[in-house]
């Protein structure tokens, strides 16, 4: 359409998106801290790697952590892993350290023996340090001190960009995580950006969307936005 037309624009929704998203990841104010979550080290592969090009810490939470934690060679019990990516999350975890990037992953778990069935029933759990999760047991959220670590990182920066919850938050009991981190960023006097998808439906289920400098309305363009992709949507405006 910008090849036909000689004044073209978006709308403000769209500048808001590239001014927060664009700015938190390119020229953030720092200390800036990434905060990923979710189920899948697969779904976060390109966005882990590049924005361990970028930020002073990176939060590692959700089903993705047990991944990290197994490649570290602890016991995770029958929390999700994908054992294919093994290699990739310890050649991340060197990464960090090569870059100077603190990468924070969970010190205790909420651990449940049976997944919820509906996944909002009551569900019984118990505390463990990652160290020690019961082999008969799946971790479903982040523990208590997991909780305080995560909020300290994000009280301490200037710049948060959060993707992915931190456990199972459909379920009341192991929403518990990604509330803490929600709260920890609604009082921050911090940029906070929720990049889309769940965390942008947790943060306004809980009732903290309005405590937020944005959240993200490109579900998985906000994504492939934190991952360094051109989209061809902002490019054209840009040449326009």
């Amino acid at each position: 359409v910008t090849d036909y037309i000689k004044d073209t624009a978006v709308g403000y929704l769209m500048e808001k998106e590239i001014k927060y998203l664009g700015n938190a990841v390119n020229d953030p104010e720092r200390p800036f801290t990434a905060i990923l979550g979710g189920a899948k080290v697969a779904d976060k592969l390109n966005v882990i790697s590049n924005l361990l090009e970028k930020v002073d810490t990176l939060i590692i939470g959700g089903g993705m952590a047990y991944t990290f934690l197994k490649a570290q060679g602890y016991e995770i019990g029958k929390s999700l892993c994908d054992d294919s990516k093994l290699d990739y999350c310890k050649e991340m975890m060197a990464k960090a350290q090569e870059k100077g990037v603190k990468l924070l992953l969970p010190v205790d778990a909420a651990c449940i023996k049976d997944f919820p069935d509906p996944i909002d029933a009551p569900v019984d759990t118990v505390i463990v340090p990652v160290t020690a999760i019961p082999a008969d047991k799946e971790g479903c959220d982040i523990g208590p001190e997991s909780m305080k670590l995560f909020a300290d990182a994000v009280k301490a920066s200037k710049t948060v960009v959060w993707n992915g919850p931190m456990g199972v938050f459909e379920n009341p009991t192991l929403a518990a995580g990604t509330l803490a981190v929600a709260k920890a960023m609604a009082e921050s006097d911090a940029t906070t950006v929720i990049g889309g998808g769940d965390s942008a439906a947790a943060v306004q289920q809980m009732g903290l969307g309005d405590k937020m400098t944005h959240i993200s309305t490109g579900g998985g363009a906000s994504l492939e936005y934190l991952e360094g992709k051109e989209l061809p949507g902002i490019a054209v405006i840009q040449k326009a």
